[in-house]
């Protein structure tokens, strides 16, 4: 499963169109703010009653998000054991140095510059569902 938090709907169907493109056929599940990203990681509030051990295994998050910011849903994806060493890649509009710098610090694995063309942003889908997705190998959560 894929876990995009994305409050913007072009770029979620935007994402959506790349992944069938690309025939990358995981679950995709859409949360549209940092709380309900929260929510949904942590088994609360409308996700209360969803499988818990069924986490993502790959997380796409936007910084600019309404509620919690995308930097905030990354610190706390990191300070929990539940999901600290989830797939975190931040997908962005954003090319300002500071987020790209606050992303790793704060632990994303990778950052990718939502680019403007959708052949490009298809091709940036692609190698990132070809890595995270197949070639990348992570712990098995407890």
């Amino acid at each position: 499963m894929i876990l995009l938090i994305e409050d913007n709907e072009e770029d979620e169907l935007l994402t959506i169109r790349s992944f069938k493109k690309n025939n990358i056929a995981n679950e995709l599940v859409v949360v549209r703010d940092g709380a309900e990203a929260l929510d949904f990681l942590f088994v609360r509030g409308e996700y209360k009653d969803r499988n818990p051990s069924k986490q993502p295994q790959l997380i796409l998050l936007d910084l600019k998000l309404p509620k919690i910011s995308g930097l905030d849903v990354l610190k706390e994806i990191r300070s929990n054991p539940q999901t600290q060493l989830l797939p975190v890649v931040i997908l962005t509009s954003s090319s300002e140095e500071m987020d790209i710098l606050n992303g790793y610090k704060n632990g994303a694995n990778a950052f990718i510059r939502k680019p403007v063309n959708f052949e490009q942003f298809c091709e940036a889908i692609k190698s990132l569902g070809l890595f995270w997705l197949i070639m990348n190998k992570t712990p098995k959560m407890e």
